[in-house]
């Protein structure tokens, strides 16, 4: 199913990964001050557009020393911002050139921009009572829900994945993001993750975990 993207009806079930809000801070977010510069090249690469925002402190063992809110990769609009660390940022930039942008472009169509189901929020994973603090409390991770075509039109996770023309096509950029990150998170990897994919630059012992 070829979506014209309607975002808002995204919001429906994205709980389970923890919905952010304006500027892409979850409810369960440290505060962000003003005092932010004006945007531009951040974490060292002319790829990555952004500002950087004041250091975000807990609550608990959440939080980012050096946050940056991220509004462009290699020329691909995040929407909205996403606020995460430089490595989460130089990963997501990474992703988009060599993997997200070229499989759009074997589909037939031009990436413009990406919309942010999550980025920080200082939560447990997968938002469950007592579990360990999410990648996402540490700046380390975003979640995308869907990709906008130059034209107007794109796709869904929870719409598209399957479909004939461009799940082949979501498929293999989530593939492409394994090893990129240290976790990937889609459709059919654990019920928590079937409206949009989860990365984070979280490192394991035993390699990238991809699923």
């Amino acid at each position: 199913m070829r979506a014209t993207v309607l975002f808002s009806a995204l919001a429906i079930g994205l709980a389970s990964c923890g919905m952010i809000g304006s500027g892409g801070s979850g409810s369960g977010s440290g505060s962000l001050s003003s005092g932010a510069r004006a945007s531009g090249p951040v974490c060292g690469s002319d790829d990555i557009i952004g500002q950087p925002v004041p250091r975000v402190d807990g609550p608990g063992e959440c939080g980012i020393r050096r946050p940056v809110l991220v509004t462009s990769v290699n020329g691909v609009a995040l929407s909205p911002g996403a606020t995460v660390n430089c490595d989460t940022a130089q990963a997501l930039n990474t992703w988009v050139a060599w993997a997200a942008k070229p499989e759009v472009a074997r589909a037939g169509e031009r990436l413009a921009s990406m919309r942010v189901a999550a980025s920080y929020s200082c939560r447990t994973r997968n938002n469950r009572p007592g579990a360990r603090l999410s990648e996402h409390g540490r700046g380390n991770a975003i979640d995308i829900s869907a990709l906008t075509f130059e034209g107007g039109d794109g796709v869904t996770i929870s719409g598209d994945w399957r479909d004939p023309r461009f799940g082949p096509m979501l498929q293999a950029l989530h593939q492409g993001a394994c090893g990129m990150f240290g976790t990937t998170l889609g459709p059919g990897s654990d019920g928590h993750h079937e409206n949009h994919v989860h990365y984070d630059v979280a490192r394991h012992s035993n390699g990238p975990y991809c699923r």
